[in-house]
């Protein structure tokens, strides 16, 4: 990285600054003549000089020079003025120099923010890249909240300096000598106290102001210091709730704040005694112009037009060169802030950056062997973690890498993964080393997995493909205007030091997948995911998810189908009263009251149980029916019920995940109501007492809570209410709220509800999981298991995958690897919060299916259980860092050495 950030801006923007500087020197000679055109103004046609005679006319405009060896030419004879044509020929003239003036500002302003933000781009694009390119071990001594607060933060004063950096101290600059000069052209000596001034503001000033700076590098720094502490917070909450240390980190905190509070205070203080005393300088000098150009204009010695072009002169003069001093202390704290990131994203070795060169053409696949030799390793303390081991593995071998936990094979698998480097030794491959391949090629025909897993915010899909988005390999398609934007956007980028890669191409290579586009991708992804046996985790997710049927059509239509093949499974197997079905005359026990009642679903967020509870259709019908007094009478015993029963117990206990109308929260609140209205009617209650009552009732399911409180006759006028809310439903309701058909698909339920259409019965024991098995075996039978395996891949997975469970996350990370189909897999302990039964069958699935014919890559396994080594080629056996023993499993089982006591 440049050093300098005047270096760095003149390296990156030299042209573009010539330009700007040619542009600005071009300014001043408008901005010279609007200082001098005042004084001709008051002096002619004001004061009359040179129109003492009746009739007396001045020439305007004349253009003549004298020009060597040619001599004198004329351009312009000019016009023949009378004194009030020319009090406003030169007005008209005075106008349109400040509007020429102004015009330069803009095109200079606008220019320099242009380039300020085209240098801004660079620099964080320059400062991610070296991320990018930052050696392994470095990401374990830096926060990630500190270098995402630098990028994005400390370097945006940087490209707002970027268009000042050479421009302003010329513009600034050349503004105030052509003002001071103009004064002293005036006048000697009241130039001579304008210099003083700007002399004494110009050296006092920046001294004063160093302090500002020393203070300004204080509060970066806790700034960000802050910022990496608040993310360490976020990452370690559990570890701060599991030890009870929330107090700890407040205390920590609150010191923090309070160091940066007084540092800020500090700032202000000094920042404002700068200002008053810079103020007070700029305001002494008027005052002398009046008292002293006033005292020498009385004498005779200047005239009027003198003195007021002299003031208008200098009240030009502060603002540039306030303006220049604040360029001056901007340039001393930006330079400030570039060295500090200098010294943050300087780190050597990088990367070279040839090895993450762009590579849209097929990699071949690796013949070679990874042949290991001398290998060591060490952790950042210096503590030996691989000590020289020689090893060779061949390219169709499946290797087991056995040893106790700190025996070494865990770094060794990630020595292979280049996920660590060589402190001594080298990893080569065909005879190339390891760390000098391009990534184009390791990041392709090697796959590296371990239990430490992350994953982007994102869909599961996307994740799932993250290991094939290698290069863009198809171009998107646009029209016309958008053609225009992105050759704008690539123009703009190439300026900016930006690849004008597209991201809205398709970066996915299904080739590498095994399939030959995005039409067939699930048929390589699906044995991938059985092999992982996260396929019913996926489809569950489906199943509990809405589903787009513009984007999955077939589902749509065959939903009613799923229904009725789903009714005659259960019939034929004996299971019909597991599912109730959704009846318009009937009420279904096995639903809340609510969905009884509206007997449909909502289009959330659009229409939410609290709007819907608002609208004065559904208050209406409430009155009509006399519901509102029933639902009430219902939610006072449900309430009385709860409380009684449950009001005693922990908030823990697990009586309370039977409770769906209640939390245990809850309970004191509903403790207190009823004692407010035991004696209390319904039209006694205001509405927000109603509306709490009424609310149990809403999620009241007789076959699940028990409390007997459904009669035949609140069921039937339940019934009854249905009926009525939707045959006089009104047009923004209905727009809102999808009524069940049994004939047709309803998009805001969950695939689940609309295969169902109704209730898994709860006096069924395992019935939803038997219900799960059953639909996805007629999703494979009516061929629409992809089409719903889809749905569950546009899973959202959250921030680092947190919405997944920790076995998902792993299983997830297992099967991206898998699916790049390379030539060497290397599993570093994937499977590590699994049991142990399933992380055999995987461990075997893994095997058996990379191994089919025609194909078979090396697989390197650092195992939990030494007994699944029997799967495995070749065992290498790791202790104390050092490679103890080496054969296959029948050798080692039978030798009485390390390998054995593991087996037992």
């Amino acid at each position: 990285m440049e050093k300098s950030l005047a270096r760095y801006i003149w390296k990156n923007t030299r042209l573009q600054q010539l330009w700007i500087l040619a542009v600005v020197a071009a300014s001043m000679v408008p901005y010279f003549l609007s200082f001098d055109l005042p004084k001709q103004i008051v002096n002619g046609p004001i004061q009359g000089d040179g129109f003492e005679g009746p009739g007396a006319r001045q020439t305007f405009m004349h253009i003549a020079y004298d020009i060597p060896l040619i001599g004198h030419v004329e351009f312009f004879q000019g016009l023949q003025l009378n004194r009030y044509q020319m009090l406003m020929a030169l007005s008209l003239v005075f106008l349109a120099l400040v509007v020429l003036n102004g015009l330069f500002k803009f095109y200079i302003n606008t220019y320099k923010g242009r380039l300020g933000e085209r240098m801004l781009r660079r620099i964080r694009f320059e400062l991610i890249d070296r991320v990018l390119r930052f050696p392994p071990i470095h990401f374990k001594r830096v926060k990630s909240a500190e270098i995402a607060t630098m990028i994005k933060d400390e370097v945006e004063p940087m490209g707002g300096f970027t268009g000042d950096a050479f421009v302003s101290p010329a513009l600034l600059g050349g503004q105030a000598i052509t003002a001071l000069a103009f004064i002293i052209v005036q006048n000697f000596w009241l130039g001579m106290i304008a210099a003083g001034i700007v002399g004494v503001q110009a050296i006092v000033i920046p001294r004063m102001r160093k302090r500002l700076l020393d203070l300004g590098r204080q509060r970066q720094l806790t700034a960000r210091e802050l910022s990496g502490r608040v993310g360490e917070i976020v990452d370690g909450i559990g570890t701060i709730h599991g030890n009870d240390t929330s107090n700890l980190e407040r205390a920590d905190i609150a010191s923090r704040l309070g160091r940066i509070f007084s540092i800020r205070y500090d700032l202000y203080q000094w920042k404002f005694l700068v200002k008053f005393i810079n103020n007070f300088l700029a305001q002494v000098t008027p005052f002398l112009f009046y008292a002293i150009g006033g005292y020498l204009a009385l004498q005779g010695r200047l005239d009027i037009g003198q003195l007021v072009a002299v003031i208008s002169a200098y009240k030009d003069l502060p603002g540039p060169l306030k303006e220049l001093i604040d360029w001056d202390q901007m340039r001393q704290d930006v330079q400030v802030k570039y060295q500090q990131v200098y010294e943050q994203f300087n780190v050597e070795p990088l990367i070279d950056s040839r090895i993450q060169e762009l590579a849209t053409a097929p990699v071949g696949a690796l013949t070679g062997a990874f042949v290991v030799t001398n290998l060591s390793l060490s952790d950042d303390s210096g503590a030996r973690l691989v000590d020289h081991v020689s090893v060779e593995i061949k390219p169709n071998e499946t290797v087991a890498i056995v040893g106790p936990n700190g025996s070494g094979a865990e770094a060794f698998a990630e020595a292979l993964g280049r996920m660590v480097w060589p402190d001594s030794g080298r990893i080569t491959i065909d005879g190339r080393d390891l760390l000098d391949m391009p990534e184009s090629i390791t990041g392709r025909r090697i796959s590296y997995a371990s239990s430490d897993t992350f994953f982007f915010h994102g869909t599961l899909a996307s994740n799932l493909l993250y290991g094939l988005k290698h290069a863009p390999m198809t171009d998107p398609v646009y029209d016309e205007r958008e053609a225009l934007e992105y050759k704008w956007h690539s123009a703009e980028a190439e300026k900016a030091g930006n690849p004008t890669l597209d991201l809205n191409s398709d970066w996915v290579d299904y080739k590498a997948a095994g399939a030959s586009g995005p039409e067939d991708i699930l048929k390589a992804i699906r044995p991938v995911l059985d092999a992982v046996l996260i396929s019913q985790d996926i489809l569950d997710l489906a199943l509990r998810s809405t589903v787009n049927t513009d984007v999955h059509v077939a589902l749509g239509d065959h939903v009613v189908a799923l229904r009725a093949s789903l009714r005659d499974r259960l019939r034929d197997e004996g299971l019909d009263t597991i599912v109730v079905p959704f009846d318009f005359d009937a009420y279904n026990a096995q639903a809340t009251v609510g969905e009884n009642l509206l007997f449909g679903t909502m289009k959330r967020p659009l229409m939410t149980n609290r709007r819907l509870a608002a609208h004065p259709y559904f208050q209406q019908l409430f009155r009509e029916t006399g519901l509102s007094t029933d639902l009430y009478d219902m939610g006072l015993e449900i309430a009385e019920n709860a409380v009684e029963l449950f009001h005693d117990l922990p908030p823990d206990h697990p009586f309370f995940q039977q409770l769906t109308f209640m939390t245990a929260d809850d309970i004191p609140t509903y403790q207190a109501l009823l004692q407010k209205l035991q004696s209390r009617r319904f039209e006694d209650a205001t509405p927000e007492e109603r509306s709490a009552i009424i609310r149990l009732s809403f999620a009241y399911i007789e076959p699940r809570h028990r409390f007997g409180l459904l009669t035949n006759e609140l069921m039937e006028k339940i019934v009854n209410a249905r009926k009525q809310f939707h045959e006089h439903i009104p047009a923004d309701l209905a727009e809102l709220i999808e009524r069940y058909d049994a004939e047709r698909f309803t998009p805001s339920a969950s695939l689940m509800d609309n295969v169902l259409f109704g209730r898994i019965a709860y006096q069924q024991a395992d019935a939803s999981d038997r219900i799960r098995g059953i639909m996805g075996e007629l999703f494979d039978a009516l061929d629409l298991y992809d089409d719903v395996l889809s749905i569950g891949l546009e899973f959202d997975v959250g921030s680092g995958g947190k919405r997944l469970t920790m076995v998902q996350r792993q299983k997830l990370n297992l099967a991206r690897a898998l699916l790049k189909r390379s030539d060497y897999f290397i599993f570093n302990r994937p499977l590590s919060a699994l049991d142990q039964r399933v992380q055999d069958r995987i461990t075997r699935n893994i095997i058996e299916d990379l191994h089919e014919e025609g194909h078979r890559p090396a697989i390197i396994w650092v195992l939990s259980n030494a007994r699944q080594a029997e799967m495995f080629d070749r065992i290498l056996l790791f202790d104390r860092g050092g490679l103890a023993e080496a054969g296959n499993y029948p050798e080692l089982s039978e030798k009485n050495g390390m390998f054995k006591e593991l087996l037992s």
